[in-house]
């Protein structure tokens, strides 16, 4: 279905798990007794804009909040109704997961709406679910099905993080630091921006399986407990990437600062060695008279032996006292 108009989709829901495409001629003239109501709608739309602020019957505020540009994940119960914002990872290609997706949702006893910008695959799955005749049947059911969803495709963009992480701490060491700084900051990027709203929705969901509505029963609840349990063992997940991650960038940095001390002691050995042997070159090479062995043949033979025999006693010195 066309979302010129700010519809994407609406289905009535026959309490089988079958959802009847519906347009907008339908949802104005939809009675409670038809079934459940699902309208979902790109809220850019100003029609449908229009028709949530002015025709759908819905309290100042949670209207509102189903046309706000920037959400975070939570959930609200209103003396009609729940209002509940979530969001999902961004698996669309092209795009990075940790830009999450959000979707608002207004759910009744017998209708639901929901609003969104962006697609999000977990809703597109919802639907062929329902065209397929095996969807939720109740609003309940359909808040189950949607968190789960949301929550499964997650799994893989967390396993990732990780399988990543992992991959870092066995290349620590073989690979070159400038190969691994831009992972390791994409690994924690990643983790950083998917925990910014796990922990808000976890909450809010923790909230929604304590909610007391009519619609939500006991199965819903113990479904929507899990789905929180699973949530938080995501964030966990995340938590202790991101301190892998960050004991792996701390052991890059502490290899590198090995490596520079290594080289700057090297470097140092050479000067102190070389300190002398400039000295005595220089002295000896001033244009001025009176320099011993000016017109000797083997004068400078026995510079370079002299030279040499002081960078030995040197090296000597410096195995004695055990600095190299």
């Amino acid at each position: 279905m066309s979302n010129d108009t700010g519809l994407i989709a609406a289905y009535i829901l026959d309490g089988k798990g079958k959802g009847i495409k519906v347009g907008w001629e339908e949802i104005r003239n939809w009675k409670p007794e038809k079934g459940t109501l699902w309208v979902h709608l790109d809220y850019t739309s100003p029609e449908a804009q229009k028709w949530i602020t002015q025709e759908a019957n819905i309290e100042e505020v949670p209207s509102e909040a189903l046309l706000e540009i920037e959400t975070r994940p939570r959930s609200t119960l209103y003396s009609n109704g729940l209002l509940c914002t979530l969001r999902g990872v961004n698996l669309l290609p092209l795009s990075d997961p940790e830009d999450m997706v959000a979707i608002r949702l207004w759910i009744e006893k017998n209708r639901i709406i929901s609003t969104r910008k962006r697609k999000l695959l977990s809703v597109e799955d919802l639907r062929n679910s329902l065209e397929k005749g095996n969807g939720p049947k109740t609003p309940g059911e359909f808040l189950v099905d949607l968190t789960d969803r949301l929550t499964g495709r997650m799994a893989d963009v967390i396993d990732q993080i990780d399988d990543n992480v992992d991959n870092l701490q066995d290349q620590i060491l073989t690979m070159e630091s400038h190969q691994l700084r831009p992972v390791i900051a994409g690994c924690r990027r990643q983790a950083i921006g998917l925990r910014r709203y796990l922990g808000p929705q976890r909450e809010a969901m923790s909230k929604l399986h304590n909610e007391r509505v009519q619609w939500l029963d006991d199965v819903d609840r113990m479904h929507l407990r899990e789905t929180s349990d699973r949530m938080m063992r995501y964030i966990e997940d995340l938590d202790s990437s991101r301190e892998r991650a960050s004991v792996a960038q701390e052991e890059l940095m502490s290899r590198l600062s090995e490596n520079m001390e290594k080289r700057m002691y090297v470097i140092s050995i050479v000067s102190v060695v070389f300190l002398p042997l400039s000295f005595l070159t220089g002295l000896l090479g001033i244009n001025v008279g009176g320099i011993p062995g000016a017109d000797n043949k083997t004068a400078f033979l026995v510079v370079c032996l002299g030279l040499l025999g002081i960078a030995i006693i040197q090296f000597w010195f410096f195995k004695i006292k055990k600095w190299i």
